[in-house]
């Protein structure tokens, strides 16, 4: 076949959308178990007091392992759950791997799946098509919308050493079922609801923003924000019929994530340096921003007015010169999304000045 610029682009194999179909799952999982092979359960540490893992039909020998969501999932998290479940397979292959969270519980079980079947370390497949290997099947169930980690073809992790927020880009990365039932998010604290929720519609403004574009992300990405909007401009973003929107929306645009822009790399950089969670991590860099997103910016501001969400100020107060230069320096690294959205020519725009002046007004 002929070098070609195309891409030949993989989604989600099977998806099961709607209210209550969370009791399927046991069918689901069915033609997937093997006689002697667990399966492995990720669940949000959330769960460890909270009755779900009782209501799913988790065997004798199957393995769960709690995530630790506090921080965003690193390099070192991924290579120690993967000890972890190594340990505990003893020897076997794991049948599938499922996980019930939000964007941190579902990359994790992504990464450790990709580790389970190819070498070294983590840090080895931060980056674009480095995993070789397929993973064992994998089902998202997720209990918090927003992220889009449910149908992206990444895993996203924090590598202290290096002061770098950077995914598993793969297609061997993808979950190949989800399970898309709005009744786990009835539990989802309302502020983490709005701030987690919110990421789709940033995602997708910036990839609509950007200068890389094709027509079928940007119909994805045109229809998860009309959904975003219909969820947090209405009068309760959390009442049953939006808990449903949402979790569309979060679907279509990880399956419309393609190259961010000026939010994300800012918000990687809060992640890095003052282990901030992803989602209000954007809603402060979107909150500085207005310059070059106003529309967007504007917007926000609306959503959070009408929800009745505030963000905290003074977060970023008091820091010293080297904090700062790790701000600047772990955001303006992300080279790809800043040139999509302000050309090659970013750093003459983000100086290190305007980047630190930008994060002392959060």
């Amino acid at each position: 076949m002929a070098e070609t610029s195309y891409r030949n682009a993989k989604n989600v194999g099977h998806v099961m959308i709607g209210q209550g179909s969370i009791s399927q799952l046991e069918g689901v999982i069915a033609p997937h178990r093997g006689n002697s092979e667990p399966a492995v359960w990720f669940f949000d540490h959330f769960f460890k007091h909270n009755d779900l893992p009782d209501r799913l039909p988790i065997a004798g020998d199957d393995i769960v392992v709690f995530v630790d969501t506090t921080e965003e999932p690193t390099t070192d998290g991924i290579d120690m759950y993967t000890d972890q479940v190594r340990k505990e397979l003893d020897g076997r292959t794991a049948s599938v791997l499922l996980a019930f969270g939000g964007g941190a519980t579902m990359d994790t079980c992504k990464c450790v799946g990709n580790l389970l079947t190819n070498p070294g370390k983590a840090e080895d497949y931060q980056g674009w098509e480095l995993v070789k290997n397929p993973a064992p099947y994998k089902i998202g169930c997720p209990t918090l919308s927003g992220t889009g980690s449910e149908s992206s073809r990444t895993g996203v992790l924090c590598n202290e050493v290096k002061n770098l927020k950077l995914g598993m880009n793969s297609d061997f990365t993808m979950f190949d079922q989800l399970v898309l039932d709005p009744d786990l998010l009835v539990t989802v604290p309302r502020e983490q609801f709005f701030y987690t929720g919110i990421d789709t519609y940033m995602h997708c403004f910036e990839s609509l923003s950007g200068s890389y574009r094709n027509v079928v992300v940007d119909a994805l990405a045109e229809k998860a924000i009309d959904l975003s909007r219909q969820v947090f401009l209405s009068e309760d973003m959390m009442a049953p019929e939006n808990r449903e929107k949402l979790m569309i929306a979060s679907y279509l645009g990880g399956l419309a994530a393609g190259f961010v822009g000026v939010v994300h790399p800012l918000s990687a950089g809060l992640s890095m340096v003052l282990h901030m969670h992803h989602g209000i991590a954007n809603c402060y860099a979107l909150s500085v921003l207005e310059d070059i997103y106003p529309k967007q910016y504007a917007e926000m501001m609306e959503m959070m007015e009408k929800q009745g969400v505030q963000l905290e100020k003074g977060i970023c107060q008091n820091l010293t010169d080297a904090q700062y230069e790790q701000l600047y320096g772990a955001s303006i690294v992300h080279e790809k999304p800043l040139t999509n959205a302000l050309g090659p020519d970013f750093r003459s725009i983000l100086t290190l000045e305007n980047v630190t002046a930008r994060f002392k007004r959060m």
